[in-house]
This record gives structure tokens, C-alpha cells and sequence, in this order.
């Protein structure tokens, strides 16, 4: 975040809260700030995926100036990356939803959960969100950034901040 030119101040930047219905967490444009739903996260594991999911809103805020009330696209975009990214599509977690394929499940995972975290918090058709998700679905799971691939594992998170730690040594050697 402070490499994209946004300062993260975890007292004012994260809040825990109680939240309505099965919500776990959100990502607060205007304030900058990240809501963990404390009635609804029950695991550590659970916690760290929301974190992750809402770190990346966090980050596309910083770095793509989102525009996430009038443009779906950017919404659809950045629910994209935080499904992808943050371990919400991870086999375990589907499993555990009892939904499980071989080819493609993951980008379908990804499709589905960008789908429903925009009829979440927007008031659209799903018709909308589905075309929204549909047109920046490619470039939007294809953006790896901060991480540089995606951490299906503990140890491929370690790796991924092992590069990014070592990312400026990198780019000095081109």
C-alpha cells in the first residue's frame, strides 16, 4: 500500500463491528476503511480471507482510483481480483461449499463470488452485474498485483511476499 502511495494506519484504517445478515467484511470507499464483521467471522482462517479480500479493494482503491459507485466495471474488476486473490476459491473452501470441478473451477469460482458480492452492495440487475463481471473478467483475474500469482497455499503467500520483498533488487538488475 505505502509503495502505491497509500499511507495504512490500523487503528483508524480497520474496524470491527457488528454486521447485519451473513456479512463478513466490507471495504469503505469513503473513509478508507476496512469493516471485519466480528458476529460473523468465526475462524482465524476466515478472518485472514476477509482481510486479504478487503486489502485488495484497499489496494485497487489506492492504485486504480475506483470509481465504485457509477461504474460496475471498476466494482466488477476489483471483486474479481479480491475472489482470485484472497483464497475465497481455494478447493478447500468449495469443498466445504460442496461445490468442486476439475477444469476451470477456480475462474468459475472467481465469476460466481464477483457476481454475488456486486448484487451484495449495488442495487443491479444480475443481468448487469453477470455482463459487468463478463467484460473485465480476463484482464481483472489475470492482474496479480500486489502479489504477483495467486497464493493458493500458506507457503505460495510466503513466496509471493518473499518476491514482492525482493522485487525493487529485481527491476535494479534490468
Amino acid at each position: 500500500m505505502k509503495q502505491s502511495g497509500c499511507t495504512v494506519f490500523n487503528d483508524r484504517h480497520f474496524s470491527c463491528e457488528n454486521c447485519d445478515g451473513c456479512v463478513s467484511g466490507g471495504f469503505d470507499a469513503a473513509t478508507s476503511q476496512i469493516v471485519l464483521c466480528q458476529n460473523n467471522i468465526r475462524q482465524q482462517s476466515h478472518m485472514n480471507r476477509v482481510v486479504t479480500h478487503e486489502l485488495i479493494h484497499a489496494f485497487d482503491h489506492c492504485r486504480a482510483h475506483v470509481d465504485w459507485f457509477k461504474n460496475v466495471k471498476h466494482l466488477a474488476c476489483s471483486e474479481i481480483r479480491a475472489a482470485n486473490l484472497s483464497g475465497d476459491c481455494t478447493l478447500m473452501n468449495e469443498i466445504a461449499r460442496f461445490k468442486f470441478g476439475l477444469k476451470g473451477h477456480h475462474q468459475t469460482c472467481v465469476r460466481d463470488r464477483a457476481i454475488r458480492s456486486i448484487l451484495a452492495v449495488r442495487k443491479v440487475s444480475k443481468e448487469t452485474a453477470e455482463k459487468a463481471v463478463d467484460e473485465v473478467f480476463d484482464a481483472c483475474f489475470n492482474d496479480l498485483e500486489p502479489f504477483g500469482r495467486i497464493p493458493h497455499s500458506k507457503a505460495d503467500a510466503r513466496r509471493a511476499y518473499r518476491d514482492f520483498q525482493n522485487r525493487d533488487r529485481y527491476n535494479a538488475n534490468l
